[in-house]
C-alpha cells in the first residue's frame, strides 16, 4: 500500500499543501486512469481538484511515461506533476482564473490550465 506525499508551496503569500495521485477509477465511472492535483489552503477544508484525465492528444502517465507525466501529443508539452515547479504554475493559473473554492472541494479539468501554462509551439512537421 502506497501513501500520497503531502508537499507544501508558497504563492502569494499563502502556505498551500498538495499531493498528486494516479488511479485506475474504472468503479467511478471513467474508464481508464487519470491523474490528480490535490491542491489546499493550510488550515482550510476547502480543496481543488486538478484531474487529467486522457483524452484525443492527451496522456497522462500509464506505463509509457513517468508517473507524474502529463503530456500535450500534438506539439509534445509536457509536465511533470510531482514537480512543485509544475504544481506552483497550475497553482498560479488556477488562482488567477478565480477556481480556488473558498470551501467544500472542487473537481476541474486540469487540461485547459497545462494549456495556459505551457503555449502552443508549432507542431513537427511530418511532410
Amino acid at each position: 500500500m502506497s501513501r500520497r506525499r503531502v508537499r507544501r508551496l508558497v504563492a502569494r503569500g499563502t502556505v498551500y499543501g498538495w499531493c498528486f495521485a494516479h488511479r485506475h477509477d474504472r468503479a467511478r465511472g471513467h474508464a481508464g486512469c487519470g491523474s490528480t492535483v490535490t491542491l489546499w489552503r493550510e488550515g482550510s477544508p476547502a480543496r481543488l481538484r486538478l484531474v487529467f484525465r486522457p483524452g484525443p492528444g492527451r496522456v497522462v502517465a500509464e506505463g509509457y511515461f513517468d508517473e507524474g507525466a502529463a503530456v500535450r501529443l500534438p506539439d509534445r508539452a509536457y509536465l511533470n506533476l510531482h514537480a512543485p515547479g509544475s504544481v506552483r504554475a497550475l497553482l498560479d493559473e488556477a488562482l488567477a482564473r478565480g477556481v480556488f473554492p473558498a470551501a467544500g472541494t472542487v473537481e476541474v479539468d486540469g487540461w485547459p490550465l497545462f494549456d495556459a501554462v505551457t503555449p502552443t509551439q508549432g507542431a513537427p512537421d511530418r511532410a
